[in-house]
């Protein structure tokens, strides 16, 4: 009878995504994106939302903004006086608003807010706000105003670059030809790839191996049917 060989319990050493100024990587993709952010507070309109898709890194943005401006972190869903309050004197945040309904008259006054007291809304969002589902027209009239920032799906450079950062950040060292496989292979997704080198470090650890385009294959294929059976 065959013995398994042990397996290496990896340590949980906590490589949480790094969501600084530092650990951002600016490619095609985000550039305008990072734009903006960057030039605030001089910004020409007091209200930007941050559009793309799921992964595109909108959450890095708006907690580099966050940081830099000490901004209030609002939730879509409950916008009341304290809300106004706050956006009278400092800026404020809303992440991921528009996929569902809102409050739509909280918003309209706290857009109002921030125009009166000259500070600045930051909003991340899925859809552009001409998607969002609003019924209100002085609130869609007020979006109309606000500044839109397009970010698309990561290409093949941002994709790669923060891969390479991904693998420099546990210290392991992988050959160019593993990432360029990788990024041809995963959704494209900033979350995904983090995943998937967190996936490719535990298990390499595990089975004490080296990361290579074999290990990597595998290790894709185990994450693609967690996906699919929806146990992931």
């Amino acid at each position: 009878m065959t013995t398994a060989l042990p397996r290496q319990l990896p340590l949980a050493l906590g490589h949480e995504p790094g969501y600084g100024r530092d650990d951002l990587i600016v490619a095609g993709s985000n550039r305008a994106a990072v734009d903006i952010i960057d030039r605030w507070p001089n910004w020409l309109s007091p209200v930007v939302v941050l559009a793309g898709p799921t992964g595109s890194g909108k959450t890095h943005l708006a907690a580099i903004w966050n940081a830099a401006s000490g901004a209030a972190v609002l939730d879509a869903t409950d916008i009341g006086p304290e809300a106004f309050e706050k956006a009278s004197s400092r800026p404020v945040l809303i992440d991921d608003i528009g996929a569902v309904s809102f409050d739509e008259t909280g918003l309209f006054h706290l857009i109002n807010t921030v125009r009166q007291a000259g500070t600045s809304l930051l909003m991340t969002s899925r859809r552009w706000p001409a998607n969002w589902p609003i019924t209100l027209p002085d609130l869609t009239s007020r979006l109309k105003a606000a500044t839109v920032v397009e970010i698309s799906e990561p290409d093949d450079t941002l994709l790669s670059a923060v891969i390479h950062k991904l693998f420099a950040d546990r210290q392991v060292a992988v050959e160019p030809h593993l990432v360029s496989y990788l990024v041809s292979r995963i959704e494209r997704s900033l979350s995904t790839a983090n995943m998937i080198v967190e996936r490719l470090d535990r298990v390499a650890l595990e089975q004490k191996s080296r990361i290579t385009r074999t290990l990597a294959a595998n290790v894709l294929a185990a994450f693609e049917d967690g996906q699919s059976d929806g146990r992931d």
